[in-house]
């Protein structure tokens, strides 16, 4: 037909149908924005964030929605399909716009709720984004046969190929598919997380900055960075300094005279250890230091002083100042820290070399 009849006026089919289509179009994206308005007045008094995200996520792929319908709508309630195969190409389409639409607000849906709840969750925290790119591929790869399977194409001997290609792309990224086990083993067992101030097998101590698929990477405290294969990691041994607590001992070797004072020794240097540690901000000024003697050496009896630090950093500040300040207190109280002293006896020597000659 290429006229309608409505209410007993005869118009061109050229006319009505993107006049039916605009109307179509700019009736639900108006009912849409007054719902969507309504529905976010709702959801900002509640304190959950999952309401806003599905808000968000839904917005686009309702325009793809009602822009395709518009087309559907239109070409099943006028009389104008007067081509099957133009009417099948129409249905075709707006199956596969309502599939891509579905997969898009899964996929934005999800990948919001990992954005946002990244910072609470300790899991998300470490793997942010491992679990953007695996919600993507899988959620796209079940939208992809979906797809097809509406279309009546077979998805079985897709599924069985998928499998062959995979044992064959398994083997070939065996070093890669390997990095990224042992990612998950990171994310899951947590031995370090991003954050954490830690000591690698090879020495070197850093901040991890951030823990990838492939490779995990430790800031130095020099500000460079080194980046570690993660199976490299898992198979190696590491210091975690924020585990399972940040606080830790700090300890100073320490040596004095074999004819001091021990116990005015004892006194004197909690005392300048309780004052280190009030005065920084990274010692933990309730602790009270103690010392314990544990060894006579050739020129000192050497004892080790336990203070205290709120994370791994502070030690070298605490160490510094501590050190300064026990110097000066034992010159002031004539306490003696001894030094190695080797003497060389001219005359022994002498005689020896004269008895040779």
């Amino acid at each position: 037909m290429s006229e309608i009849i409505i209410f007993g006026i005869t118009m061109p089919a050229w006319i009505v149908v993107p006049v039916a289509f605009f109307l179509w179009i700019t009736i639900f994206t108006i009912i849409k924005r007054l719902v969507f308005k309504a529905v976010r007045k709702l959801t900002e008094k509640t304190k959950t964030k999952a309401d806003d995200i599905f808000i968000k996520a839904a917005d686009f792929p309702l325009n793809l929605l009602i822009f395709t319908s518009g087309g559907a709508i239109v070409e099943r309630m006028l009389p104008l399909a007067t081509n099957v195969e133009l009417t099948q190409y129409f249905l075709i389409a707006f199956k596969a716009t309502t599939i891509i639409a579905v997969v898009v607000f899964v996929e934005r849906f999800i990948n919001g709720l990992i954005l946002e709840y990244s910072s609470k969750v300790p899991v998300l925290r470490t793997s942010g984004g491992i679990a953007k790119g695996l919600v993507r591929v899988i959620v796209i790869g079940l939208g992809m046969l979906i797809l097809l399977d509406s279309f009546g194409v077979s998805i079985t001997p897709i599924i069985a190929s998928l499998g062959i290609g995979s044992l064959a792309v398994a083997l070939a990224l065996q070093p890669t598919l390997e990095n990224f086990f042992s990612g998950i083993q990171l994310i899951i067992d947590k031995p370090i997380q991003v954050g954490h101030f830690v000591k690698l097998e090879t020495g070197e101590e850093g901040y991890v900055h951030k823990i990838g698929w492939r490779s995990t990477w430790v800031r130095f405290l020099g500000n460079n960075m080194v980046i570690m294969p993660n199976s490299s990691l898992v198979n190696s041994r590491i210091v975690n300094y924020y585990y399972p607590e940040r606080e830790l001992a700090v300890l100073v070797q320490v040596g004095v005279h074999y004819g001091s004072d021990l116990e005015h020794v004892e006194k004197v240097t909690c005392e300048v250890g309780k004052e280190v540690l009030t005065k920084l901000d990274g010692g933990v000024d309730e602790f009270d230091p103690f010392i314990r003697y544990h060894t006579f050496d050739n020129s000192s009896i050497n004892f080790s002083v336990i203070l205290r630090a709120k994370e791994f950093v502070d030690n070298y500040l605490i160490k510094h100042e501590f050190i300064k300040l026990l110097h000066k207190r034992f010159n002031e109280e004539g306490i003696t820290i001894p030094y190695p002293i080797r003497a060389i006896n001219y005359d022994q020597e002498k005689s020896f070399s004269t008895e040779e000659s």
